[in-house]
């Protein structure tokens, strides 16, 4: 059995969880989740916990079971807590900013790149090389993350780009100014 899958999700007070079917709700402090599971996995909520089980040991069920508790436990750390993540921007002149809600990031292109974040998620801008990204949805958090990091990827040589905090950019050695042409 999944060691993960068989561990009870523990409902802190104020969240409020709600089943129908196959479909979970999970309200708190930090707004409301909706999610709907696999069919064939089973979800109880039982007092304070939510359990998760498989009908059988099929690899299909085995693969939903611990994915599915990780999930829910996502969803109610997610309306207790939230989730965020921080970007650093990385170069001369590399620089964020906040215009009302939108972000707008200076990274060396002719235009300053404008990013507008989805209903649920905020940005803050502490300082104009930190972006940090919240939102009770781990997995909206983490695609919003990817966005803006995707507009400069960290290149290898100088190390310049948008990174997530804490990421190490693997560093190339770049060309030696040898001569040109053959020998003489």
């Amino acid at each position: 059995m999944s060691r993960i899958g068989k561990l009870p999700v523990e409902i802190p007070a104020g969240v409020d969880v709600k089943l129908d079917g196959s479909v979970l709700t999970v309200k708190g402090p930090k707004g409301t989740l909706v999610k709907e599971f696999h069919r064939e996995i089973n979800i109880a909520v039982e007092g304070n916990q939510i359990s998760v089980t498989r009908p059988s040991d099929a690899p299909l069920h085995r693969s939903l079971h611990g994915l599915t508790r990780t999930l829910i436990a996502n969803m109610v750390q997610g309306v207790t807590t939230g989730f965020s993540k921080g970007l650093e921007l990385v170069g001369v002149g590399y620089r964020a900013a906040k215009q009302g809600n939108k972000l707008v990031l200076t990274v060396g292109y002719s235009h300053p790149v404008e990013i507008e974040p989805a209903t649920g998620l905020e940005i803050e801008v502490p300082v104009p090389t930190k972006v940090i990204v919240k939102g009770s949805d781990k997995e909206a958090v983490g695609a919003l993350a990817a966005n803006i990091r995707s507009v400069r990827e960290p290149e290898p040589y100088k190390g310049k780009g948008i990174k997530y905090e804490g990421e190490v950019v693997r560093r190339k050695v770049g060309k030696t100014g040898g001569k040109k042409g053959g020998k003489k």
